[in-house]
């Protein structure tokens, strides 16, 4: 079932709210919306948002940093498995 942004976004505002810095939340959903509609130009009509496990990854590496947020979420977009390899990294030595 199709789910739209602003669903979506409130779906995510939680998620956001407990990593980001208050005065960010909203610009950091807006830039998250951006990102699903790059993510749908580059891999087609089927795919409509950022998957999960990439949204995952991008949040963990920008580490409610708003800059490394851009820059990673820019990244995800275009290769997605660099970013999956930092963040599986990552994880490894958080263990």
């Amino acid at each position: 079932m199709a789910v739209g942004s602003q669903q979506r976004r409130q779906e995510r505002k939680p998620l956001i709210e407990a990593q980001f810095w208050s005065a960010h939340v909203e610009t950091v959903l807006d830039l998250l919306e951006l990102a699903d509609m790059a993510w749908h130009d580059c891999y087609g009509p089927r795919e409509l948002e950022l998957p999960s496990q990439v949204l995952e990854d991008v949040l963990l590496l920008a580490d409610g940093d708003l800059v490394r947020l851009v820059r990673i979420s820019r990244e995800a977009v275009m290769d997605f498995r660099d970013v999956r390899m930092a963040a599986d990294d990552k994880r490894a030595k958080n263990r």
